[in-house]
């Protein structure tokens, strides 16, 4: 999507089939997070200044390295917590680099209300649907399982070894 709107990608993967994935949906820069210093390649693809957005689902265990990874004014969102919920935060940083971090999440949020989920779903109606129906994004489905073994999707999902949805079928 953020390709659809533009914006020069850059994501991490642990596996070289993970980054060739990403590069097949349009991102520009791949780092393989286990071969390769993140921060360090982030700042030589943009002359030094670093991420504007960083999307974090890692959370805890990557803070303070996504804030290395930022430029002035950049913000951090993060919208998951697969590596903790606490960390401590150097404000220093934050503030040297008039930084944001963001938390969002959609299931704190009421359903109506200017910030509710029926705003977001209006949203999404209004601006992602057209771009999926003119094949600008696609969902990614990475498996198709039949319901009966939802267990086993479970499995797959904790495994770390899918990339984009696994799909129960009916």
């Amino acid at each position: 999507m953020a390709r659809a709107l533009a914006a020069r990608v850059a994501i991490t993967a642990g596996s070289p089939e993970k980054l060739e994935l990403c590069r097949d949906l349009g991102a520009q820069i791949t780092i393989n997070y286990r071969d390769e210093d993140f921060v360090a390649r982030l700042k030589q693809e943009t002359d030094g200044s670093g991420a504007d957005i960083i999307l974090d689902i890692m959370g805890a265990s990557y803070l303070d390295r996504n804030i290395d990874a930022l430029a002035t004014d950049g913000q951090l969102i993060v919208i998951g917590m697969q590596g903790g919920v606490k960390a401590e935060l150097n404000l220093g940083k934050l503030l040297t680099k008039r930084a944001r971090v963001i938390g969002t999440t959609l299931r704190a949020r009421p359903v109506s209300g200017p910030h509710g989920k029926a705003a977001i779903a209006q949203a999404v109606a209004a601006s992602v649907w057209p771009m999926i129906a003119a094949n600008r994004v696609r969902p990614v489905i990475g498996t198709r399982l039949p319901i009966q073994q939802a267990a086993q999707a479970h499995e797959l999902m904790l495994s770390g070894k899918t990339f984009g949805k696994i799909l129960l079928t009916v």
